[in-house]
């Protein structure tokens, strides 16, 4: 267990890293909150759509096509969606819970749950995480633009409203553009492919740099028994609750083990990028992050643990 508590460190050792770089340059005063605000909207809007067109685009969809365990992760994933939101109705403020929500049950799939994936299934963790993480993408964004809408703090939303604002959802957008090319596997030329991939390896340090740079000692006073609840659920009662019921239906081996390493990732940093593009409590988002990132260095091992001792995994 040593080796794969290494291995968790050191997907997640970097994310403090730039989070750090983050809260120094705030400090410096070589950042500021125009630079934040502008930043994360270029996250938004640019470089994180490119990020997951790129992600769809490559993903190996003949290696990894497996019905019944896709369908599982997008039922389960709705699920976790719904206690959370359930949850966040009896313990949350009104004004807090569309971030409480997205904290509470999106992943940081992309870049924790993919590099575990690889590191412990090798090939075919790559193959099946590439799958899952590119047909989830369509999933969270679309239930936390829902959400988000739902408590946008200008005021309550109608359907159609919050229809519309799913539908303009720039990552949203990025997903479904890259549906077809990735489907019927329409080329692009090398020098497009690599220029979009310059301009998508922004938008992790460009996020990981604002959600440090909105950071302080204040804010994380303020949101600590609101975002350590969401915590919780985002790293210990959530992934308990989905990996037991994908052990009912039959999933054992690699595939559970996947399954929980993507139920168990700490939370992305694009709920960061979401709650500050809608006006919702982005420093509330970004205490969850900085809090789940640090316990599941812990929370991950601790699971891992379990599962091979029960001889799930």
């Amino acid at each position: 267990m040593l080796s794969v508590a290494i291995q968790t460190l050191g997907v997640t050792a970097p994310v403090f890293v730039m989070l750090f770089i983050g809260v120094a340059l705030k400090r410096l005063a070589w950042i500021d909150a125009s630079f934040i605000h502008t930043a994360s909207s270029l996250v938004f809007k640019a470089t994180m759509p490119t990020l997951l067109f790129l992600s769809i685009l490559r993903a190996d969809l003949d290696a990894a096509l497996q019905p019944a365990l896709l369908s599982y992760y997008v039922v389960a994933t709705v699920t976790t969606f719904f206690l959370a939101w359930a949850w966040a109705l009896w313990r949350c403020p009104r004004a807090d819970r569309g971030v409480y929500v997205q904290g509470a049950f999106r992943g940081n799939n992309g870049i924790v749950g993919l590099a575990l994936a690889t590191s412990l299934y090798g090939d075919y963790g790559l193959s099946l995480g590439g799958v899952l993480a590119g047909l989830v993408i369509l999933v969270y964004n679309s239930l936390s633009a829902l959400i988000l809408a739902i408590y946008n703090p200008e005021g309550r939303a109608s359907a159609a409203a919050i229809l519309l604002s799913i539908m303009r959802n720039p990552l949203i957008i990025g997903v479904t553009a890259a549906v077809p090319f990735a489907y019927w596997q329409v080329p692009l030329p090398d020098w497009l492919l690599t220029s979009g991939q310059y301009f998508a390896q922004m938008t992790l340090p460009l996020a990981l740099i604002c959600i440090g740079g909105t950071l302080s000692l204040s804010v994380l006073r303020e949101s600590s028994r609101i975002a350590l609840s969401s915590s919780l659920m985002k790293l210990v009662w959530l992934p308990a609750l989905a990996t037991i019921g994908a052990w009912l239906f039959g999933f054992r081996g690699a595939e559970l083990g996947i399954l929980f390493l993507y139920f168990a990732c700490p939370t992305a940093s694009a709920s960061f990028v979401m709650a500050r593009a809608t006006n919702a409590n982005h420093q509330l988002a970004a205490t969850i992050i900085v809090l789940t990132t640090l316990m599941a260095v812990i929370s991950i091992n601790f699971g891992l643990f379990v599962l091979g001792w029960l001889g799930w995994i």
